[in-house]
């Protein structure tokens, strides 16, 4: 993979963010019933609008994957297996913790208020805010990470693969362990309507980008592909991603100018959560295994980021466009960028920490 640089789009993905917040608090201020009317064009509670903006915020993720990496993973078990194990064995758990301690606990009594979930309930906001940390916690990233992946000089193979086999666990784990998790948080899951959006904005976009990139690469070929067709698709991506935002923060700009700080309070937990799965892949692990530097900066890179595009899409369908797990997962889009290129930063001027022959003679 040749080494890639952030687009426009990249980054400053945390301006455009910030920009859209400004500009759904307007709308919702001038012209309150465009998301409303947009919201309410639904089929079952599933938004057709949001629908539509959200497959192809995902389409263009899935179509990059290359299933084919899958089975060089075999020559390479130990990364893989450290990677699925942060991912799936303990990030969810850590995220529900440090979340509940912090929005339940620490910052309760800043959190007041109720709300009214799409299916009519009433939960405490607190509770609801939760939710959404525990959606963004079981969705490792397949995006993104690819680039930090790149920009922190790391095995590229690896990070295809993990990309591949997380897009696939996603399948089987998203809905089991965000059930579980929203039970224990007392949160009303509607399993029905968790399959159906594990199966909307996981599923089809996947089979939909592995039979697409098939074809294109076949009839345009893999330089085609890579150069001519990703490059315009990533665009789209982000745009279906910023309509996305706009559209939500239209729902909760009253909070927002009542409560400004309910982001921040929201940021605390994401922001430690990050650090602490990193340095757990980066420090402890990889060090104790002895992987290379190669595989350690993917490992605790794919840990610490988020896929923020399957976490906002299921808290909309479960939950609303208006509900703070909505709002919640979008707090992780405008910390992972910047956080990312830190951590990136960090990773390649640690990197003499895998040279284990130079430790083990500097003790």
């Amino acid at each position: 993979m040749k080494e890639r640089k952030l687009s426009v789009f990249e980054r400053y993905l945390t301006i455009w963010v910030l920009l859209c917040i400004v500009a759904s608090i307007a709308i919702g201020k001038l012209i309150p019933s465009v998301a409303t009317t947009l919201n309410d064009f639904s089929v079952y509670q599933v938004s057709i609008p949001i629908a539509v903006c959200l497959f192809f915020m995902m389409y263009p993720i899935m179509v990059k994957i290359d299933f084919s990496q899958v089975l060089k993973s075999v020559k390479t078990p130990k990364p893989v297996i450290l990677t699925l194990f942060i991912n799936w064995g303990i990030k969810p758990f850590s995220m529900f913790a440090i979340s509940y301690l912090f929005l339940g606990y620490l910052f309760r009594d800043l959190l007041p208020g109720t709300e009214i979930l799409s299916n009519g309930e009433e939960v405490e906001l607190w509770r609801s805010y939760i939710a959404g940390t525990i959606l963004l916690g079981i969705a490792p990233c397949t995006a993104m990470v690819l680039l930090w992946g790149n920009l922190a000089k790391g095995n590229d193979g690896l990070t295809l693969v993990m990309v591949a086999i997380n897009s696939l666990m996603m399948l089987l784990l998203y809905g089991p362990l965000g059930g579980l998790l929203l039970n224990v948080n007392s949160m009303p899951v509607p399993w029905q309507t968790m399959v159906l959006s594990v199966s909307v904005y996981v599923a089809l976009p996947l089979i939909a980008g592995y039979f697409s990139r098939k074809l294109i690469i076949k009839h345009m070929g893999i330089e085609w592909f890579s150069e001519k067709f990703l490059r315009w698709l990533t665009p789209v991506s982000i745009t279906a991603l910023l309509v996305t935002l706009i559209l939500l923060f239209s729902f909760k700009g009253e909070v927002i100018v009542s409560n400004p700080l309910t982001i921040l309070w929201i940021a605390i937990p994401l922001l430690i959560q990050t650090l602490f799965i990193f340095s757990l892949g980066y420090f402890v692990f990889s060090r104790r295994l002895k992987l290379s530097y190669q595989d350690a900066a993917p490992v605790s890179l794919i840990g610490a980021s988020n896929h923020f595009e399957v976490a906002i899409a299921t808290a909309v369908i479960l939950f609303g466009l208006s509900s703070g797990a909505a709002l919640a997962t979008v707090v992780g889009v405008l910390i992972e960028v910047p956080l990312m290129l830190m951590l990136v930063s960090f990773c390649k001027r640690t990197r003499y920490l895998f040279d284990y022959e130079s430790v083990s003679k500097n003790k």
